[in-house]
């Protein structure tokens, strides 16, 4: 409450208005109050999306993508039966903003369907809208329980029609043309409104249909908005509320532990099956043994839970009130509970592993991580895959992926002629994926995505990479004592090596091109040479998706503040990264003139 009394505060200072009791602030001369100051709406959990309409016809559809030109997804929207095809034509062009979600039934329905079909599930509704958004075939999408809803007009042209001025009248306008609109808005007075519709809200959201992640407070008045502009910290005529973490009480019926990849034997939780925000948790991380301890945490206690970042399960505290005396003190296991093979716990390291590289187990872990989106993007080699591929007993390193056929795939169940085709030529196409991708899949720890980037360009190969010294990896950005020590650890186990050779053998491509950091037209790219920091939230990017803008346009993103960054994009609710660059004295940019950067040939005025 007292963050959107501060938000009312300067909102007020900025159109003149004053300031009431509530927000606290200085009074300034006051005008005419505004009828109606705020909208709220609802923060939908799904699928950002751009449609433009021209001359009333559904032309053009995009995510939100680097927010130069997006995902081209026009072909999969038209399959979206809530999305018209044609609207108003008195409307010369009208480009909209909005989300495509799917329902909560749906998905669960989806799950049940492909975990019936042996392919692996979507981890919740919005992964599963922007999957089925990004199908390559529109008919896959046609069959995706999809719908949508519009708030925002980008772009708007009409000699017949005069553009609404508030946003409530542009809601009702997207309607009246045909879109469809969340109808859950509410139109406050004042900031007291305000926040008793987000307490409403907190109480109530999962009464809805639908995922939403929190709730948007908006200035009505467009040309108000307009007045307020935008500071580098934030727009100042929105704020996003976020719910608070819902908190439920459970009894931890057992643990288990499963075996990563790299060997890590990570306790869970087995749960007696509560409802949390939502959705039903029966299993929670434990992390380690150490995090066990700490929480003095036993079998047969009973537990408060919440989702962290309203996501991901996690163990708030144990009520040890509640303890009667039955409860069980949980040790680790000595051996790896599927080969049975010794476990080990490094020096320094709260983890233990099991060491054998022959584990099933692990390989599996290795195969998904390998063929994962970040990875080599093998499209169809889930987890369910994987487990035939690996119980088959035909493959046994990565590297034998690039051997099976289709004829050894018909073998297996669930696999047709078209599907088993479809994952030889996804495998054969991964041959190509880029140095970045074939680095982050060798697994290597402490080696994520980013940093894998940064290397495949300092590198350019990944023999280069394998002969650099631990000091020469320390003179890379980002790559420190304990990641040169684990990359030269890597390069020098001689099943890993052998890994390598055989990749290389069937044609994994390991350099990187020359050309890769130029533009098409054979000039530098508008941002070589410049490192940026993004701070905050965008509200036209994600996160990932802003730093993949600035490496495509030849910069360096960075996940820290020094004297080498050059701008430092602060969105909402940006901290500390923020202060830094101040403190140093880096230019900041709001998110208008992060986009001027990238379209500006590397200059912002």
């Amino acid at each position: 409450a007292e963050e959107l009394r501060a938000f009312d505060g300067r909102v007020r200072r900025g159109l003149g208005l004053g300031t009431t009791d509530a927000s606290r602030g200085s009074s300034c001369p006051v005008r005419p109050a505004l009828p109606a100051p705020y909208v709220v709406e609802l923060k939908i959990d799904g699928l950002t999306v751009a449609l433009t309409y021209r001359d009333g016809l559904l032309t053009e559809a995009a995510t939100r993508g680097d927010g130069l030109t997006g995902e081209d997804i026009t072909a999969n929207i038209r399959t979206v039966r809530s999305i018209p095809l044609r609207i108003n034509n008195r409307v010369r062009l009208l480009s909209v903003r909005g989300e495509v979600y799917m329902p909560k039934e749906e998905f669960a329905a989806l799950n049940r369907e492909r975990e019936e079909a042996g392919q692996p599930l979507f981890a919740n509704p919005r992964n599963a809208a922007a999957g089925s958004l990004r199908q390559l075939d529109p008919k896959i999408t046609a069959g995706r329980p999809l719908k949508a809803f519009f708030y925002d007009i980008l772009v708007a042209e009409s000699d017949e029609l005069t553009i609404p001025g508030t946003q409530s009248q542009r809601l009702e306008f997207l309607a009246g043309l045909g879109l469809p609109v969340n109808r859950d808005f509410r139109v406050c007075a004042n900031i007291e409104e305000v926040i008793d519709t987000c307490d409403y809200w907190i109480d109530q959201r999962h009464r809805l249909s639908y995922d939403i992640d929190g709730l948007v407070v908006k200035l009505q008045s467009i040309a108000a908005r307009e007045e307020l502009g935008y500071t580098a910290k934030a727009p100042r005529a929105n704020i996003a509320f976020k719910f608070p973490a819902v908190q439920e009480e459970t009894q931890v019926l057992d643990i288990e532990v499963n075996v990563g990849r790299t060997g890590a034997v990570t306790p869970l939780a087995i749960l007696r099956p509560v409802v949390v925000a939502g959705s039903t948790i029966s299993r929670v991380a434990l992390h380690n043994e150490d995090y066990i301890k700490e929480k003095d945490l036993r079998i047969g206690d009973w537990v408060m839970i919440h989702k962290a970042g309203d996501v991901i399960p996690e163990v708030v505290k144990v009520l040890t009130d509640k303890r009667t005396g039955m409860e069980r003190i949980y040790a680790m296991p000595r051996s790896c509970p599927v080969c049975d093979q010794p476990v080990f716990r490094v020096e320094g390291e709260a983890v233990i592993r099991c060491v054998n590289e022959s584990c099933p187990a692990r390989l599996r872990e290795r195969l998904i991580h390998f063929a994962s989106r970040d990875a080599m993007d093998i499209d169809g080699l889930g987890p369910a895959n994987v487990n035939q591929l690996v119980d088959a007993q035909l493959i046994e390193d990565p590297s034998d992926l690039y051997h099976i056929t289709v004829e050894d795939l018909l073998k297996l169940d669930r696999f047709a002629l078209k599907s088993a085709q479809n994952l030889v030529a996804a495998i054969q196409k991964s041959k190509q994926a880029g140095l970045d991708k074939v680095i982050y899949a060798l697994g290597i720890r402490h080696v994520g995505k980013g940093a894998a980037r940064v290397l495949a360009q300092h590198f350019r190969s990944l023999e280069r990479l394998q002969q650099a010294s631990a000091e020469e990896l320390q003179t890379v950005p980002e790559v420190g004592a304990i990641m040169a020590e684990s990359i030269n650890s890597y390069f020098g186990q001689e099943q890993n090596q052998r890994l390598i050779d055989q990749l290389a053998a069937v044609g994994v491509n390991m350099e990187l091109p020359d050309t890769d950091r130029r533009s098409s037209d054979g000039g530098s790219l508008p941002l070589d040479g410049k490192t940026l920091v993004i701070t905050g939230t965008l509200s036209g990017f994600s996160r990932s998706e802003a730093e993949e803008a600035v490496r495509r346009a030849g910069g360096k993103a960075s996940g820290s503040v020094s004297k080498r960054t050059d701008y430092v994009v602060a969105g909402t609710e940006a901290g500390s990264k923020l202060d830094k660059a101040n403190e140093l004295g880096i230019r900041v940019l709001n998110e208008a003139e992060f986009v001027q950067l990238l379209q500006n040939k590397g200059s912002v005025e």
